[in-house]
């Protein structure tokens, strides 16, 4: 988004930005109410961390840029990029993984390449990306299944004043069936796994789908709102499920069912809150239908096939190298002229 000269241009455009990033935050509630009810209220720590992280990183580089700070740090959109990178990270990750994790965001991913509206690549998603390398433990760890922790032991844990051993060693659906497929050599039986493992729940992961379906939700209403258009969630949406659905229909005792795969790990968040980013994202409506199209398949086969149990970040960032090429062979013909393709 540039920067205009005149001044009354440039608060009209940041009021603008202001509007969509608050409605933004609110379509994140009901993800953010499930998440919390699941996990216990330390995730409400975390997004303060990360937005404390993001609003120094983004005054930061402000100052060194010289931009005025009110103005600018009232978009809303370092808030944005807090609480996606919070919401993506394990809710007992160390504080200062969540604080690296979003100044990376902020400073890196944004500001480096000019700030709002210049960014190539989704800062949260680089943020996530950047620390499952480097921090691939840690990054891992999300808490055992039934936990109960109270407030002030996950305060100690996040703050490094209590050891994390198995309180620490649950895993995700998506870690668990790649775990049993690896371990078994192709003879683990997916059915079976769905139906008879504690980690799995009613479609998706035990509470997780609730959290999922806490973002369908905010999606939806954000679509409703026309803060986003149909097209990129649904492009993810269908690269996602019709891969799932062609290969557990060809072997359903090796491969998990779409509705699994929909309704697990960061499917829904990727859907409606990340695909759909206007800045790093295609322009153009065909466009965006395929970059949703294609992240939603290149997610699946990492998840699937790859290293790592959910492909949402990388699958992101890939499709983010393509946007030039996609909307060059997406834009539509000018009204008048003939199309010689």
């Amino acid at each position: 988004m540039s920067d205009f000269t005149t001044p009354p241009y440039l608060l009209l455009e940041r009021t603008s930005v202001r509007r969509v990033m608050l409605q933004v935050l609110l379509a994140l509630l009901p993800g953010v109410v499930a998440y919390v009810w699941l996990i216990g209220p330390i995730l409400l720590l975390q997004l303060v961390i990360a937005m404390l992280a993001a609003l120094a990183g983004e005054a930061l580089m402000l100052g060194l840029r010289r931009k005025p700070l009110a103005l600018f740090l009232s978009d809303g959109s370092a808030l944005v990029t807090a609480w996606l990178v919070a919401l993506a990270f394990p809710p007992l990750a160390p504080w200062w993984l969540v604080a690296v994790g979003t100044l990376f965001a902020i400073v890196v991913a944004k500001q480096l390449y000019g700030g709002l509206g210049q960014n190539p690549f989704n800062p949260a998603m680089v943020a996530f990306a950047v620390c499952i390398v480097s921090f691939p433990a840690l990054m891992s760890q999300w808490p055992a299944l039934g936990l109960k922790l109270t407030l002030a032991e996950q305060v100690q844990i996040v703050a490094g004043l209590a050891p994390r051993i198995d309180v620490m060693s649950g895993a995700t659906p998506l870690d668990a069936i790649k775990t049993a497929l690896k371990l078994g050599e192709g003879s683990v039986d997916v059915p079976t796994l769905l139906a008879t493992q504690d980690v799995f729940g009613n479609f998706a992961g035990r509470g997780w789908e609730w959290v999922a379906v806490g973002y369908l939700l905010g999606g939806l209403w954000l679509w409703q709102r026309r803060i986003i258009t149909w097209h990129a969630p649904l492009g993810f949406i269908a690269g996602l499920s019709l891969l799932a659905a062609v290969l557990w229909l060809w072997n359903p005792l090796q491969f998990a069912n779409p509705v699994f795969h929909l309704f697990s790990g960061g499917a829904m968040l990727g859907a409606f809150f990340i695909v759909t980013d206007p800045v790093s994202g295609c322009t153009t409506p065909k466009g965006k239908l395929i970059f949703g199209l294609l992240a939603g398949v290149v997610a699946y086969t990492i998840r699937v096939f790859g290293g790592y149990p959910d492909g949402v970040a990388f699958s992101v960032l890939l499709l983010n190298l393509c946007v030039p090429v996609i909307d060059m062979y997406s834009q539509p013909p000018i009204f008048g002229m003939k199309n010689d393709k």
